[in-house]
């Protein structure tokens, strides 16, 4: 295969990732909305390796449109930082697997605090997925990359769900482009 042709297909099947998403946005979609249009304290967002910085990306999107949001390494809250979780907040939490160890020692803690967690996952009867309030399905159904392997489609069609319900939240909020431009003072 030349370079091209797998560029090609390499954009293809992450652009086919995103929109298999849209069928699936159904009334767990509104409930995330809801949880988050609702959120008295912060969004913090959660997830492990390239998840992790999907998450960052999602916070800093939220941040950035007038919704208070935070990452939370999952890795660092196990060791003290699960402290930034109050009862007030919700958490996003994203991996694919549905499975991931750091990610599911947070679980304890969310619930006893009576934070609502959200959870973008790959797997829709995972133990993340079960534990949620609200579990959004981000499946693929195969990765751009040539083996399989590499997180790539499951990644792009995760940070196009966290813009739709940032993008959603925004308008909900009837945030306008003066808004925006004090958010952002540096242009």
């Amino acid at each position: 295969m030349g370079e091209r042709q797998l560029a090609r297909k390499v954009l293809e099947t992450e652009a086919a990732a995103i929109l298999a998403l849209v069928p699936r946005l159904d009334g767990g979609f509104d409930q995330a909305i809801e949880l988050l249009h609702g959120c008295k304290g912060r969004v913090i967002l959660t997830g492990m390796g390239k998840s992790g910085i999907i998450s960052r990306k999602i916070a800093a999107t939220l941040t950035s449109t007038g919704t208070a949001a935070v990452f939370l390494h999952p890795a660092e809250a196990i060791h003290g930082d699960l402290g930034v979780i109050q009862g007030d907040d919700v958490v996003v939490a994203l991996s694919y697997s549905g499975e991931t160890d750091e990610i599911l020692r947070l679980l304890e803690t969310i619930r006893r605090l009576g934070a609502k967690l959200i959870a973008i996952t790959g797997a829709p009867g995972s133990t993340l997925a079960e534990a949620a309030g609200v579990a959004l399905d981000c499946s693929v159904t195969e990765e751009a990359c040539p083996m399989n392997l590499v997180p790539t489609a499951s990644t792009t069609a995760a940070l196009a769900l966290g813009d739709a319900l940032a993008m959603t939240l925004l308008v909900q909020k009837g945030f306008h482009e003066e808004d925006f431009a004090n958010l952002h003072p540096g242009g």
